[in-house]
């Protein structure tokens, strides 16, 4: 068993503190988005993985830059300025609603005030970040756990990334869904798509999508996923590793379940046939120019530490 490295997380037992923390993420994420230039694809307002948790990209506010910081060793909250400015909320136990007050409250003390649109996006039922008291629950243990194995996930995919020479995404964390996700494209257009703008910008090029997300309808268990836009015909019945892997009807992607993989005797390498499979399946259905838009990487060692 991969206990240290790749924790269990079982979805009944922190679901209480995942929607809690993801409420959180959005109210910090809809500062980003406030104050972030607008990059493509929702880039700029994405979080990255840190030493010690989940951080904003740079935000320019005036002369000065900030960063906001989910640190899940300690467990705060911590804005930090380029003129040297600290200040953190401990994160803990408290319901959105004072979440969102305080860390308002503390971005006005420090001389960076911005307005958001305080609804949570992506989900059912959104309740204004201002009224939300039911979500108040925070596990420091399980949190601690979830950005453990996004940091295993994270070197795995940007590995996977290294022989692809087309335009490609990092590895980074939306907030709005609340995943990891790597995405590749393929240079061509794709059909117009109907939906919010930043879901038309999201996939105005054909992509092939590869993520990690902690468990929400209709499949409650932490997972990796797998999809292409425009879908392929063919894929749905595509054959892809590792065995635990298979193609959800109604999500229209190839799941993976994470319970599979770190019980698996490699872990890493359970994530990579995965994300090679099901990358060749697609691209292969779709006809990708592979040639113009991979490279092999001659005497490659880069699979050998996180692929345990």
């Amino acid at each position: 068993m991969n206990d240290g490295l790749w924790p269990a997380l079982p979805y009944d037992g922190w679901k209480d503190t995942y929607a809690t923390l993801h409420m959180w993420t959005q109210v910090v994420g809809k500062v980003a988005l406030a104050l972030a230039p607008p990059l493509n694809h929702g880039w700029a307002i994405a979080m990255h993985l840190t030493p010690r948790g989940l951080t904003t990209r740079p935000l320019a506010h005036g002369a000065r830059t900030f960063t906001i910081e989910f640190d899940f060793l300690d467990h705060h909250l911590v804005i930090a300025t380029t003129d040297g400015d600290r200040r953190s909320l401990r994160l803990e136990p408290r319901s959105v609603a004072d979440f969102y007050r305080d860390i308002m409250a503390t971005l006005g003390a420090m001389s960076l005030p911005v307005k958001i649109w305080p609804v949570p996006v992506e989900i059912p039922d959104p309740i204004p970040f201002e009224k939300d008291t039911l979500h108040h629950s925070y596990d420091p243990e399980a949190a601690n756990r979830f950005w453990r194995i996004l940091v295993q996930i994270e070197r795995v995919f940007t590995a996977e990334r290294c022989s692809f020479v087309g335009k490609s995404s990092p590895a980074h964390f939306f907030w709005g869904s609340f995943d990891l996700a790597v995405t590749r494209f393929s240079g061509r257009p794709a059909p117009p798509r109907e939906g919010p703008a930043f879901m038309r910008d999201a996939y105005s090029h054909e992509v092939i999508s590869h993520g990690f997300w902690p468990g929400s309808a209709p499949i409650l268990e932490p997972a990796f996923y797998a999809y292409a836009v425009p879908e392929p015909g063919g894929l749905k019945a595509a054959h892809v590793r590792p065995d635990a892997a298979y193609y959800h009807p109604e999500m229209s992607e190839f799941i993976l379940p994470y319970q599979a993989v770190r019980t698996a005797g490699s872990p890493g390498a359970s994530i990579q046939a995965f994300v090679q499979s099901t990358y060749e399946q697609a691209a292969n259905l779709a006809k990708w120019d592979r040639a113009a838009l991979e490279r092999p990487i001659p005497g490659d060692t880069s699979q050998s530490s996180p692929l345990r």
